[in-house]
């Protein structure tokens, strides 16, 4: 091989691969902006379960019919609706998912109490959750902390009598 040709092998192997070539983790494109959709007729808050995926870990809130609005965003802390009080959560970071549905019927009857409403589930030993707590339900949406090991991409699906999040593993 000739000196000319050693030094351009040398420098194409020499230029850092741009970030935008890198490929993302398990396919994942979704990022870590505010998600939301608008707020359409919602029923009832039945449930919230999670689950462990082989790239995601993912929250499930199930309501009694299709529901749609949704607003799920990183913030500093999150409060509790209505009156104002801070939710404590593990994690590095921590996302506001505030659902279209009270946990309540129109008659006032609770139709979702949490047993615990610092662990709503079970998260030990997931990647990316670290905590899920109960922030309220007042005028017809319901608000849920959910603590993260540290930002990560996140998306939200709506799918029949319920809304999912999902926050990445990895970057």
């Amino acid at each position: 091989m000739s000196l000319m040709v050693a030094a351009v092998v040398a420098m194409t192997l020499a230029v850092p691969v741009s970030a935008s070539a890198t490929p993302s983790y398990c396919g994942i494109t979704w990022g870590s902006l505010t998600k939301s959709a608008p707020w359409a007729l919602a029923t009832e808050l039945v449930d919230i379960r999670s689950g462990q995926h082989d790239c995601y870990d993912r929250l499930v809130v199930d309501f009694r019919g299709n529901t749609q609005g949704y607003h799920v965003t990183y913030v500093d802390q999150v409060y509790e609706d209505g009156s104002g009080r801070l939710v404590p959560l593990r994690g590095g970071a921590k996302l506001e998912v505030v659902v279209g549905g009270p946990a309540y019927d129109q008659n006032g009857n609770l139709t979702y109490t949490p047993a615990n409403r610092a662990e709503l589930v079970n998260v030990s030993g997931y990647q990316a959750f670290r905590q899920v707590a109960w922030a309220g339900s007042f005028e017809g949406t319901t608000t849920v902390g959910l603590g993260v090991r540290s930002r990560l991409p996140f998306r939200v699906l709506t799918l029949p009598n319920r809304i999912v999040v999902d926050v990445a593993h990895f970057w």
